[in-house]
């Protein structure tokens, strides 16, 4: 069809896409609430957080049978208990002190981000469109977490049919399983896909399956050099500006998914 839009659903990055913030002016803050944290319960928060970036790091290698979430509890509690087997009761404490963390103390972590009003232009204009949006993140951080970052970005998570957590995503960027999974839920081609990103490593691999990308540069990371002059390519401000160039999305297939159960799939044809 010639009238047909470019793109049946839009996969965006958050960190240094949507959200303006260099990823180690994120990190050193959320350490040091976790750690104060730790403290106020009277455990060693160093030991914590040596079991917390095993925990994390293990959420990069792992078997595509089980979810990030399941990965990362499986070899943090190993790591904080020595090998140890805890207690049901330990583990539900556990969880119990991070779920109050994300809820109560997270969001101390975006004190002082200042939004970029594009972020949320481009958005609008692509929902206005009914282009499907996944905010495909890298899935290291409960729903919570990621919703606490969006308000630090002035976005609407619920524009989002599908957001990228640990619990429902089983590999990370820039693993291609990570993408094969968002790709075989959102049901069309990968060439029917962009990518909005600022990673040229994280993002951009995702063109190995024939997606297509769209660089932002605000905050650009290009550690494996990158020619940027191979892809679109801009500011935040040139995407919103650039998105108002796309005709309405004519697809009704990619619905999107919250998670990856069948049963909690949403979309047209509930």
């Amino acid at each position: 069809m010639s009238n047909q839009a470019p793109y049946d659903v839009i996969f965006f990055d958050m960190d240094g896409t949507l959200l303006p913030l260099e990823v180690k002016d994120f990190l050193l803050p959320y350490y040091e609430l976790m750690q104060a944290a730790c403290a106020r319960e009277g455990w060693d928060p160093h030991h914590f957080r040596e079991a917390l970036n095993t925990g994390i790091f293990s959420m990069y290698d792992h078997p595509t049978t089980e979810t990030n979430e399941t990965a990362f509890w499986r070899v943090f509690f190993d790591e904080l208990y020595g090998g140890e087997e805890p207690s049901q009761q330990q583990k539900d404490a556990m969880r119990h002190f991070f779920e109050e963390f994300y809820e109560h103390e997270f969001n101390k972590a975006g004190e002082g981000v200042v939004p970029n009003p594009a972020s949320a232009r481009a958005l609008a204009t692509l929902a206005q469109k009914g282009y499907p949006l996944y905010l495909t993140t890298m899935p290291m951080f409960p729903y919570r977490a990621i919703e606490w970052r969006m308000k630090w970005a002035n976005c609407d998570i619920t524009m989002f049919d599908r957001v990228t957590t640990f619990d429902n995503s089983t590999a990370v960027k820039p693993h291609l399983a990570y993408y094969e999974e968002n790709i075989a839920l959102a049901d069309v081609p990968s060439e029917r896909i962009l990518m909005v990103g600022n990673n040229t490593e994280d993002d951009l691999d995702c063109m190995k399956l024939d997606m297509d990308a769209y660089l932002i540069t605000d905050y650009l990371i290009n550690d494996n050099f990158f020619d940027v002059d191979e892809v679109k390519h801009g500011s935040m401000e040139e995407f919103a500006t650039w998105v108002e160039s796309l005709p309405p999305c004519t697809s009704t297939h990619a619905l999107g998914w919250r998670d990856r159960a069948d049963e909690l799939r949403i979309g047209s044809e509930e």
